[in-house]
């Protein structure tokens, strides 16, 4: 599933309420109930939809709010009397999302905090050091300098797998703020060429949405977008621990 090897979405620094519980299947989850929603499991969501779905990570929307409002969205879909379209983005589920995640807040407002710190890490220690190994080699091929000093960090950062598994909050900070530092330089060594193409790429699969999304998620929804195409063509993997469900427990 793409989010396994993302070279694609960036992500917020900040874990979800539930974490690590439904961290690090917030993008698989989301695939597979969509895909039954829909009725047709071999649909591919888009870049876009991609997009999407990393916004609602960044914006702390909880799984269950979104997995309820797909379904919140095709209920009203199927109660239409013309449904000469099949639905055929997540981006048709945004307005439902939103109000589900507005609902639950509300619900929950005055609840004690959920527990956050005090969980176990979802994966092993071996699978941590496979993870960021792999991704600094990959750091390490990349033909700009600036990249491959990461590259050599993160082979630093994985020396001690003990002491980033006591505290992998911290290590999501550091692994995300090595993850902006390498978007800037491929921003900048992109041709202006390239980006108008991707934003003339972007705005197409935008356009039905446009009117159903706030000026703030259009603008959170381009970045993500921009962000993932400029990682899918070079190559380059996603540093949070967000994507390490390839990696085993």
């Amino acid at each position: 599933m793409e989010p396994t090897n993302p070279g694609e979405l960036p992500s917020d620094s900040a874990p979800d309420a539930d974490w690590p519980t439904n961290y690090y299947n917030y993008f698989t989850e989301i695939e597979d109930h969509f895909q039954r929603a829909r009725g047709t499991s071999l649909f591919l969501l888009s870049p876009l939809d991609w997009a999407l779905i990393a916004t609602w990570k960044s914006n702390g929307i909880p799984l269950e709010a979104v997995l309820k409002g797909i379904d919140a969205a095709f209920e009203k879909w199927r109660a239409r009397k013309n449904r000469t379209h099949q639905v055929n983005s997540l981006a048709y589920c945004a307005q439902a999302v939103a109000a589900e995640a507005k609902r639950q807040a509300d619900v929950e407002t005055g609840q004690p905090a959920a527990r956050t710190r005090e969980a176990a890490a979802p994966f092993s220690g071996d699978a941590l050091a496979r993870f960021i190994h792999a991704n600094a080699e990959a750091l390490l091929q990349s033909p700009h300098p600036p990249i491959q000093n990461l590259g050599e960090q993160l082979r630093t950062i994985a020396g001690d797998v003990d002491t980033l598994l006591a505290d992998l909050e911290e290590l999501e900070i550091r692994l995300t703020a090595m993850e902006e530092k390498m978007l800037a330089q491929l921003r900048l060594a992109q041709s202006d060429e390239a980006m108008v193409a991707v934003r003339r790429e972007l705005e197409t699969q935008l356009r039905p949405h446009r009117s159903k999304m706030s000026g703030e998620q259009l603008r959170q929804l381009e970045e993500q977008y921009l962000s993932k195409r400029l990682l899918d063509a070079a190559g380059l993997p996603r540093l949070s621990l967000f994507y390490m469900t390839d990696y085993g427990a």
